[in-house]
This record gives C-alpha cells, structure tokens and sequence, in this order.
C-alpha cells in the first residue's frame, strides 16, 4: 500500500484542474467520506505493527500534499475568475407558488363528477366548418347565430369560423363513433358580443351528450339531478320550457339557490332560482345528419357556461376578472 500513496502523491502534486468541477471532482475523490484518504485510514489498523509508523507517515504526507494541492488550486480559479453580466432573463427571486386558475378548477370538478357516471372527454377544433358548427346540428341558414352579428366568421364561401359552441364536437364524435356514446366536450368558445360584467366574447362551456337505446328525459333529469346535488349540495331542481334548433323537447335547468343573504337575492332577483343550463333530448334530425339511426337511438344532452357556475361557486361579480390574470385574484385560489 506504500507503494500505491507514493503514485497517488505523483498524482496529486502533478494535478491541474480547468475548471471548478475539476477541483471539486479532485476534492471529493480525495476528501470525501469515500474517499482515498478515509480508504487508508480504514486500512491502517490492518497494518503490521512494524509498519505502523512509516504507512501513517506516507498518509499524512499525501494529506498534507491534497490539503496543499487544493488550496493552490482554489486561489488560481479565484484569480482567474470573468465577472460576467447579470443575467436579465433568469427568473426573479423569492419565486411565487402558483395556483390553477378558477375555470380550471370548476372545469375539473364537472368532469370529475360526470366521469364517475361513465363520461369520457372528447376534444375538437377552435376553428370550425359551417357544417359541423351550424348545419349538422339543425341550425337553419335563417338562424340568427349565423349572423355577423353574432359568429366571428375567419372567411366565407366556405364559411370558416370560431366556434360558437363546443356542440361540434359532438358533432365530429359521432360522425367518426357509433352508439353507445357518452361524451363531455369542454373548451374555449367565441361569440361576438359586448365585454361586461355579464359577458364576454370568449367564454368556457362544458356540454354532454349521451345517445343510446331507449334513452328517455327521465333519464336527463335523473343525471341532471345528480351533477346539481354533486356539484352544489343542492337537490332541488326545476325544467322551464325552452327552444334549442338540436334538442326537442327542449329545457332550461334552474336549481334552487335560496335566499340567505343579500348576495342570494340580487343574484337570484329574489326568486331563489337560479339557471344554470339548458339540455334536451337529441332532435333526429341531428342524428340522421351524422349518419346514426334515429328509429334504433335516442339520447339527450346538455350544456352549461363554466364562467356561470363558477361565479356562482366563488360568489364572482364580473367575469371579466377570469381574463385580466390580476395576481390579487388568483392568488386567493392557492390552496385550492
């Protein structure tokens, strides 16, 4: 083992580092609690007597030699150290911890709710076609959402547009799929409209769609009474009468808010009710248009604003903070 120090201190005194994990690589391999120096101080009891004094000398010879090496090598790389420019793009310090948007929040909560009654989440294109957007689902060329008025329109003859509803892609899934088909279809859509407090021109929709045999509105109802009790804690619901191109028969769904507080009364206008989706059954029509069978088939579906329900949820007075990303905002949802 003599021998073998003696190489190492060749090694050591002839060692030149070119940067800082060079000197930190031969520390280590030295210095450390596996390192060389520690092996020989373990073997050392192994040692004959006789040798004892001569083996520990070569050891603190070569300590005093990696204890040298190093500091030599320390003050060079501290001489020769290029003071270089602050870097401006390397994120600021202490770093926030950030948190899920609200609309992330409630979009996730709502799929989660309809995932545990078998839905699944189909997805779909921003920019769609008039076919899958309008026409497929028994929107009429007369109807008023075609209008400038109402559609962002990209180009026209073909007409090429955003979309107005996360209905096409329900469209798209049944035209690719064959019943059974339970779907959720939650994204970003646009509608030309006057920014408020009330609305936007770019909001979030969650709809569902279920087609199958023997589909009835007992069942809409019975899902709808679900997601509401889930999502709310509210059990009370009531269907109003209402008229959508794709669904016949056709309703809005009110839930039972209540009247508590002052907040509940100017939402609800003093009524305890509140809308806060429309649903209806599948309209044949839509299904012949996607090539399903509308005498074997039937279903229903349903759509909601999650904007709506999560101003109703966190007791949110203008929509338009979901967009201005103010910190003061979204910084109440950490824990969330």
């Amino acid at each position: 083992m003599i021998e073998k120090i003696e190489e190492l201190l060749v090694e050591v005194n002839g060692f030149n580092a070119t940067s800082k994990e060079d000197i930190e690589n031969f520390r280590i391999k030295y210095n450390g609690k596996k390192g060389v120096l520690n092996d020989f101080f373990e073997k050392f009891k192994e040692v004959p007597n006789d040798q004892k004094k001569e083996f520990g000398q070569k050891i603190n010879t070569l300590k005093q030699a990696v204890a040298v090496k190093l500091e030599d090598l320390k003050n060079a790389s501290a001489s020769s150290v290029v003071v270089e420019k602050e870097d401006l793009t390397r994120p600021a310090f202490p770093l926030e911890l950030g948190s899920r948007h609200p609309i992330n929040l409630v979009k996730n909560r709502i799929i989660e709710i309809f995932k545990s009654i078998g839905f699944a989440v189909a997805d779909g294109p921003e920019i769609e076609d008039d076919w899958h957007n309008f026409t497929a689902l028994n929107l009429p060329e007369y109807h008023p959402a075609r209008d400038m008025q109402d559609t962002f329109f990209i180009e026209q003859n073909p007409d090429i547009l955003l979309r107005t509803h996360t209905s096409s892609v329900q469209t798209r899934y049944m035209e690719e799929n064959q019943p059974p088909i339970r779907i959720l279809s939650p994204g970003r859509v646009f509608r030309n409209e006057a920014i408020s407090s009330r609305s936007h021109c770019i909001f979030h929709q969650i709809e569902g769609l279920y087609i199958d045999e023997n589909v009835s509105f007992a069942d809409l109802k019975q899902t709808i009474q679900f997601f509401t009790t889930e999502l709310f804690g509210k059990s009370k619901i009531r269907m109003r009468p209402s008229f959508f191109p794709f669904t016949e028969p056709s309703a809005e769904i009110d839930v039972y808010w209540g009247l508590n507080s002052e907040t509940d009364y100017r939402i609800t206008k003093g009524t305890g009710w509140l809308e806060i989706m429309g649903c209806g059954m599948v309209d044949p029509a839509v299904l012949k248009n996607v090539n399903i069978d509308a005498e074997k088939y039937s279903g229903y579906a349903f759509g909601m604003g999650i904007e709506r329900i999560t101003m109703l949820l966190y007791q949110m007075s203008d929509i338009r903070m979901f967009f201005e990303n103010d910190i003061r905002t979204l910084e109440q949802f950490k824990t969330l």
